[in-house]
């Protein structure tokens, strides 16, 4: 299984951004998908998750109402469309997928090599 994070950048606090998740080596629709960031220091921490068929997602309370995660079953694409972003939103933002339909839970194990979100204020 291959995941390959893009979208990342620069911004201010207060932009947008959308990450996406291209995915292969099997069958994207089959399983949930997510995201987990690490900021500089800390560890990593989950974002937000989305099942297979992308009827049910859930998020992390910081990004909550910001943060929208999506898919596109046909592109094996994945989706975070982040609003209203914080400084504290600055990390290195990794996409993963589970053997689960339903959720990534809290280790997955498929990891791709992450992109690198920095909000200035």
């Amino acid at each position: 299984v291959q995941l390959q994070a893009s979208g990342g950048g620069l911004v201010q606090a207060g932009d947008s951004l959308r990450l996406s998740c291209a995915a292969s080596g099997r069958t994207f629709g089959a399983y949930a998908m997510g995201w987990f960031r690490q900021a500089p220091g800390k560890e990593r921490e989950y974002v937000a998750t989305i099942n297979y068929s992308g009827s049910s997602t859930y998020y992390t309370d910081s990004v909550k109402g910001r943060f929208t995660i999506s898919r596109d079953n046909a592109k094996n694409t994945m989706y975070l469309q982040m609003n209203s972003l914080k400084p504290e939103d600055t990390a290195v933002y990794y996409c993963v997928s589970s053997v689960s339909s339903r959720s990534v839970g809290e280790s997955p194990k498929y990891w791709g090599q992450g992109t690198l979100v920095t909000v200035s204020s």
